[in-house]
């Protein structure tokens, strides 16, 4: 497995023994049982060719909330509606949601964990501070070219 840590910028302790390595585009867990780290890619973006949009697959790691029973992914692209896109759980228990959005903008969004925790992507392209004192993750959609 493919190892995809460019640029590790924190270290955030889950819950139990795992710990993840918060990376650019990656979240690496390592777990002390075994040797190879694991890496779960959380933002995966594929431009549409005959249309000006792109569907982006937001992914929360179980690392991040190991006990979730349900997870939203809230936003600017849904008018931040805390029902509006609910993540499917995997086997894994990573929660995984697709959205299509428009080309050229940029979407603040945040993770909405069992409806009264909040969780930025460990990943995201950026974040921005928001009006109640935190930061909110970003995805920046490009022009279409595949560039992001």
């Amino acid at each position: 497995m493919k190892k995809s840590a460019k640029r590790a910028v924190g270290t955030k302790k889950a819950a139990g023994t795992k710990k993840a390595v918060v990376t650019k585009k990656a979240v690496v867990a390592k777990s002390p049982a075994k040797t190879e780290p694991v890496s779960v890619q959380s933002l995966k973006k594929q431009y549409l060719k005959k249309s000006s949009s792109c569907k982006v697959t937001f992914r929360l790691p179980k690392e991040a909330a190991p006990a979730a029973e349900i997870v939203t992914v809230v936003g600017d692209f849904n008018d931040w509606n805390l029902e509006g896109t609910q993540m499917q759980k995997m086997k894994s228990g990573d929660f995984k949601a697709t959205v299509e959005l428009s080309c050229n903008k940029e979407y603040r969004f945040r993770y909405l964990i069992d409806t009264d925790r909040w969780e930025n992507d460990w990943s995201a392209d950026k974040y921005l501070p928001n009006e109640y004192g935190d930061d909110d993750s970003v995805v920046v959609i490009e022009n279409g070219n595949g560039s992001s």
